[in-house]
């Protein structure tokens, strides 16, 4: 049995159920030969088997099944009567259908079962020979007892009544053809005395084996699955969730009371509710496979119809979803596989000529990560060069740009999922109506999923999905705004952070007008729940508590009032008014019978990020509009920053250049600083502030100095390469966060400095206050006022 491939097992407990029922169905048609309804389904079941079986290679299984559907066909079309012995011989197939259906639960193949002696007495039925019928199976039998003997005696016992006490009573219902339920149970079972008569018959060992070995084999297949309909798990998982939502209950309450018993009842009622839910929640899981097998045939016609070769490989084919996950995703997904065929591997001749194998790899990867399901569509095709993605948004309307000169390659790549935006030259029937990828996206977080593209121009792309285990339960954290309470789903959660109101009042920042906070060296935007809302904080003690969250592959800071706990809820849906808010993904009922709304994350993060730019864009704007006329009059000092980046800085903002050792600098809670002519300096790296990450162990720092109205900020950069002319510089809006643009300095691409971006960051208060008069009217040091 443990040899047995999926296929044959199941192939196997489809049989045995099937089968069960044709025993009752043909005693019933004996009864009313005219039902053409009852004699259609019995010949669909037999025909079915034979099929499997001649795709299976069981010969002998065909070979009987294949002539019993002959005489139901003949049956079925009127040709021939339904007689008691045309049901006997028919019966007489059931049962050595059964029999070599035992033999492969036992063996793996249909061991010595002959069917001679059935194909004999059928074919005889058929030709209508009622004189000779009886008699040939009778000559049969004695001619070879020990295959034929079992199946001889058959027809002469009620072969109805084996049909109960093979199948368990929850079975027989499921069977396709519908025969009424009370029949069933009404006949005797003595399923257990034939069997011994067929032991004892026989002096060959074949038949034996097959029926002794069957019985265990059987139990082990067929009666180890039973088919539930999807509804009632579904009412399952309902109660399940009520229970956790009661267990919760039980247990805050619980919490408060010093009733050792009461606390130890809790506990145990706690432990048996999550291991109910976690058994509840396995029966509605399925591989990710189920949506896998269908997606060879989809890459082999699509890559035919395109003329590219493509090679389909799998990784995490095991990997468990919950059912209605599974559905989901499976559009999504089968639009990505395709995606990545038609847009992203290339034809033979391009990957040649690009030094690649002709034979395009798509790869599928599963896997379970951080209580999430993720699934990647990798392809090594021809990548997304996010100029063409920039070029086509702005050429379709789609974006302005301005606004596009503001954009990050990440962001620029999420533009695919634009509704309307398609990088086709034309319209086929594959792809160009740029209706697809936006579809793809809003279906992924409408289950609270997320996707993410990362793309190498050359290279190739990864869509990464990013999907929760279930819908019905999840764990989440509880916090409090303005008096409410409100539920974040621990799946976006990544770290908490709390600040007395001495450190907030030093550690939260403002960039361009944001609010940031620098958490282990990097800038978090932050975004206050009550803005959001519209409320008013309870909390004026100062003190600040950020979640930081993750969405969309970007991290954000939601600053709450408090936090409460974290449990496990049960999201229950809201009404379309509540939805339209795009706040809100849920409603759950905590612990003390209050209802919390569970907050969106990914709108509070795209809400977050978008005012975070609309802050700066005026600021950004001016600057880059009067660096586009400084840059052709300026001279720019060169410096390469790591990864093979180089930034053009003016000239004019350059005090000194210093090298400063690596073992002088020193910290100021995350900052650091450089003593230097008898004050603190701030620094800030350009390969961190920028995103190059250079090297990190050398011992001679090369730094730029800039001094204004009597503060001076370091700004450190890998090499100073060279002092040019940017008169004749060709000029590209083409830029990122932290600069103004770019353009070609000594024949090679060079991002230009936003030089007040680097400076705000090392010293946010630079441009503000002079020192002095803080200094007098405080009477401390200005470089402490400053870290």
């Amino acid at each position: 049995m443990d040899g047995l491939d999926d296929i044959v097992e199941e192939f196997l407990v489809e049989s045995h159920e099937n089968l069960d029922q044709l025993d009752t169905d043909l005693v019933a048609l004996e009864q009313e030969p005219d039902s053409r309804e009852r004699l259609s389904s019995i010949f669909r079941t037999i025909h079915t088997i034979k099929g499997t079986s001649g795709f299976l290679a069981f010969n002998r299984l065909e070979e009987v099944t294949h002539v019993g559907e002959n005489m139901l066909s003949r049956l079925r079309d009127g040709a021939l009567a339904l007689t008691p012995t045309r049901t006997s011989v028919l019966l007489q197939m059931v049962d050595t259908v059964r029999a070599l259906l035992a033999s492969i639960e036992a063996t793996g193949g249909e061991g010595g079962v002959d069917v001679a002696a059935v194909v004999a007495a059928i074919s005889a039925a058929m030709d209508d020979e009622p004189a000779v019928t009886e008699p040939a199976v009778a000559v049969v039998a004695d001619e070879a007892p020990a295959e034929a003997a079992p199946a001889a005696k058959a027809p002469r016992k009620p072969a109805a009544k084996k049909a109960p006490a093979a199948v368990p009573s929850p079975v027989a219902p499921v069977a396709e053809v519908s025969a009424p339920v009370s029949e069933i149970p009404v006949v005797p079972a003595p399923r257990p005395e034939p069997a011994v008569e067929v032991a004892d018959v026989p002096d060959g060992e074949a038949a034996p084996a097959a029926e002794s070995g069957g019985g265990q084999a059987r139990r082990a297949v067929a009666d180890s699955t039973i088919r539930v309909d999807v509804d009632l798990l579904d009412e399952l998982m309902l109660l399940v969730g009520e229970l956790v939502l009661t267990r919760n209950q039980i247990v805050q309450y619980v919490g408060r009371s010093n009733d050792t018993d009461l606390v130890r009842a809790s506990q145990r009622l706690n432990l048996i509710a999550s291991e109910l839910q976690e058994g509840v929640m396995k029966t509605r899981m399925q591989p990710i496979d189920h949506i896998w097998s269908k997606l060879p045939r989809v890459v082999r016609d699509l890559g035919l119809q395109c003329g590219k070769s493509v090679r389909l490989e799998m990784e995490g084919r095991d990997t468990e979803l919950d059912k209605t996950l599974l559905e989901a995703v499976k559009d999504p997904l089968t639009h990505l596989v395709r995606n990545s065929v038609d847009h992203g591997i290339e034809a033979p001749a391009a990957r040649k000529a690009a030094g690649k194998p002709a034979e395009g790899v798509l790869t599928l990867r599963a896997r379970h990560e951080s209580g999430q399901v993720v699934v990647e569509v990798a392809d090594d095709g021809a990548g997304i060069d996010p100029h063409k993605i920039g070029a086509k948004a702005v050429e379709r309307g789609l974006i302005s740009v301005d606004a596009l000169a503001r954009m990050s390659p990440a962001d620029i790549l999420q533009m695919i999922f634009l509704p309307g935006f398609s990088t086709a030259a034309a319209v086929t029937n594959v792809s160009g109506r740029g209706v697809g990828m936006d579809v793809v996206k809003t279906n992924i977080e409408s289950i609270g999923g997320t996707i993410e593209v990362e793309s190498v121009p050359g290279g190739g792309t990864v869509c990464r999905l990013r999907i929760p285990l279930t819908l019905a339960i999840v764990p989440a954290l509880t916090v409090e705004c303005s008096g409410d309470r409100y539920a974040i789903p621990q799946i976006s959660l990544q770290e908490l952070v709390s600040l007395d109101a001495e450190k907030a009042a030093t550690a939260v920042e403002e960039v361009g007008g944001a609010p940031v906070y620098r958490l282990r060296g990097e800038l978090l935007p932050l975004v206050r729940l009550t803005d959001v809302l519209g409320l008013a904080s309870d909390r004026h003690d100062g003190h600040v508590v950020i979640a930081v969250l993750r969405s969309e592959g970007r991290r954000f800071g939601l600053v709450v009032d408090r936090v409460i706990n974290t449990e496990e809820i049960v999201v229950k849906a809201v009404g379309g008014q509540m939805k339209a808010i795009g706040l809100y993904s849920g409603a759950t009922v905590l612990g003390d019978g209050t209802v919390a709304l569970i907050l969106d994350v990914q709108a509070l993060a795209r809400r977050a990020l978008r005012t975070e730019t609309t802050d700066r864009q005026e600021t950004r704007e001016s600057a880059s509009s009067a660096a586009q006329a400084e840059t052709e009059r300026q001279r720019m000092l060169l410096a390469a920053i790591g990864g093979g980046r180089r930034v053009a800085i003016p000239l004019d903002t350059v005090t000194r250049l210093e090298q400063v050792r690596a073992e002088s600098v020193e910290k100021v809670g995350n900052r650091e600083v450089v003593q230097y002519r008898g004050a603190i300096l701030p620094i800030v790296r350009l390969d961190r502030h920028l995103g190059a990450y250079g090297e990190t162990d050398r011992e001679v720092l090369e730094v730029i100095v800039y001094a204004d109205h009597g503060r001076s900020v370091a700004i450190v950069v890998e090499e100073i390469l060279d002092i040019v002319d940017g008169e004749a510089a060709i000029r590209s809006d083409i830029d990122d966060l932290g600069l103004l643009g770019s353009a070609v300095l000594g024949d090679k691409v060079t991002e230009l400095l936003d030089v007040r971006a680097a400076i705000l960051a090392a010293d946010p208060a630079f441009y503000s206050t002079p020192l002095d008069s803080l200094t007098a009217a405080e009477g401390v040091p200005a470089s402490l006022l400053e870290v």
